[in-house]
């Protein structure tokens, strides 16, 4: 018997169809990767498996069952069982996901009690018993811990947790490695594996990530406009694809092992320059360092990748390289003069263009601030921003939109166009395509590309995707710490590695060979038991 059968399924919103005819089973203890790109439908079907379309005026055809209910037909009270106990949902952002004013182990508590009956003891035992299974350290203590004083990846454990307290038959987990740097990533995916090892459990994995897929299931069924394009094993889907559209995707992930990508010709002038920058934060025994004595240079036309874990200190190093952060000790240099303070010359690209834009100003409006800044005649400032649109690959009928009104992928060109409204000679761009699937990804990459090409960039490339930062960069400094711990040419670093860090992040990045992934999986595996 399957544990899903989904027969000829359709999602409506208004007049787009966002699922169409969509059949395909996925049967006890296995895996299957919904892939595609942003707006393929993938996560419109995984709502559909736990009927959570019902109420919001979308239209829902075809037939889903699963484990054993009949997710169309089922009554409200049919599908508040299958939800949590039969069947759980890991969400991309578990922020979102999460109540911020309750205690971790509270939540999981109460996920637990409202399907078991158990008594409060008892569910506070069972949320420390499944957040200790998931891996969270000192977990009793920890249980008592609210979302934010978790870092990405233990949130995403934390939600794990929550969906296993009930001992599911299935698992979703939509996009749940998205925003988490490879280590943390491999850690997730390695959890996923070892808990369907364990239970028994069947795995739906939604995905843009064509390397997470390969990671993590049996089979793929690759997605377009709502409709599948290619079903198999995973090592037929990736390794030999059928389609147009798969090979199309394949081609577009980045390779950690690729040749360099043509670059931008750099040259010797250094037009940004840092020496011992340190950043803190707090004060006494509470302060931080965030960046601890790192000095580097930034030529003209190059493009320096900066790579690490979460909380190595990219992020930091990038604002204060911006002005954006004022540095505790050290210095910023630009063209051989000493600068403090926000510079127009160097710009910021960051990684949520959502978060980064005024939702109630149109995306013309915010891209022409620069240029009102520095005193344009308003009759010009028009149709440079029209310019600007049409450069990045926009339109000038965009110019009066709202953010809302575009994809991901829109939204970041906004951002690019935005920065270089301020006519700039270095963009410092921080986790520029970390949310957007490859093919999107890989049209952004070559965006900036084209651009340093045309305008002389000095490009600095913050980023946890270390194949991305590969095919962009020139030179590469890996943290760690909050200092760099190697640097270098970007072919030499990753090809002959020095520093066992910097081993164990290439180790870490996905591997689009099932084979290939597996021998990493338990090679991490040994190494975690040492």
């Amino acid at each position: 018997m399957s544990l899903v059968e989904v027969t000829d399924l359709t999602v409506e919103f208004g007049s787009l169809r966002a699922v169409d005819g969509l059949s395909f089973r996925l049967a006890e203890g296995a895996a299957l990767a919904l892939v595609g790109e942003s707006g393929s439908g993938k996560s419109t079907v995984a709502g559909a498996l736990l009927g959570l379309h019902r109420g919001t005026g979308a239209r829902v055809g075809g037939s889903v069952h699963v484990a054993g209910t009949d997710v169309q037909q089922a009554s409200d009270g049919e599908l508040r069982r299958l939800r949590g106990a039969k069947a759980a949902m890991v969400f991309q952002d578990p922020l979102s996901s999460l109540d911020p004013y309750y205690a971790i182990g509270d939540q999981i508590a109460e996920v637990y009690r409202v399907h078991t009956r158990a008594s409060r003891r008892a569910a506070r035992a069972r949320a420390v018993e499944v957040l200790e299974r998931v891996g969270i350290p000192d977990a009793r203590r920890r249980s008592r811990s609210r979302p934010h004083e978790f870092s990405g990846g233990m949130r995403q454990r934390a939600l794990i947790a929550m969906a296993l307290a009930c001992e599911p038959d299935l698992l979703i987990a939509d996009e749940p490695t998205t925003a988490l740097d490879v280590t943390v990533q491999a850690q997730i995916l390695d959890l996923l594996h070892t808990l369907r090892e364990e239970t028994g459990m069947g795995l739906l994995l939604v995905t843009h990530d064509v390397g997470v897929a390969a990671e993590s299931v049996d089979e793929v069924l690759v997605m377009r406009h709502g409709k599948a394009v290619e079903h198999g094993p995973v090592g037929t889907v990736l390794g030999a694809p059928a389609q147009a559209y798969t090979r199309e995707l394949l081609g577009a992930v980045p390779r950690v092992d690729a040749p360099r990508a043509a670059v931008a010709e750099a040259s010797d002038e250094v037009v940004l320059e840092a020496t011992g920058l340190r950043r803190e934060f707090g004060r006494g025994r509470t302060a931080f360092t965030a960046v601890d004595d790192i000095s580097l240079t930034v030529r003209r036309g190059e493009t320096l990748g900066i790579v690490g874990e979460s909380g190595s200190g990219k992020t930091t190093l990038g604002r204060m390289l911006v002005g954006l952060l004022p540095p505790t000790a050290g210095g910023i240099r630009y063209d051989g003069r000493p600068h403090t303070g926000v510079n127009p010359a160097v710009q910021m690209v960051f990684q949520d263009p959502v978060s980064s834009l005024n939702p109630r100003r149109s995306v013309g409006e915010s891209i022409a601030d620069p240029l009102r800044a520095r005193g344009e005649h308003d009759e010009r400032i028009r149709g440079r921003v029209l310019e600007l649109l049409e450069r990045v690959g926009l339109e000038a009928a965009h110019y009066d939109r709202y953010p809302h009104e575009f994809s991901g992928g829109q939204r970041q060109r906004v951002g690019i166009a935005r920065a270089l409204a301020a006519d700039p000679r270095v963009i410092v761009c921080d986790e520029p395509v970390s949310a957007l699937d490859v093919t999107t990804q890989a049209q952004v990459v070559a965006l900036l590309g084209e651009l340093q090409r045309e305008l002389g960039l000095a490009l600095v490339f913050i980023a946890h995707d270390l194949a991305v930062v590969r095919q962009v960069s020139d030179r590469i400094a890996v943290m760690r710490r909050g200092q760099v711990v190697e640097s270098g040419p970007v072919d030499e670093v990753y090809d002959t590695p020095r520093e066992p860090y910097t081993k164990q992040l290439l180790a870490a990045v996905p591997a689009l060979d099932p084979e290939l992934a597996a021998q990493r999986r338990a090679a991490r595996r040994e190494l975690a038991v040492a």
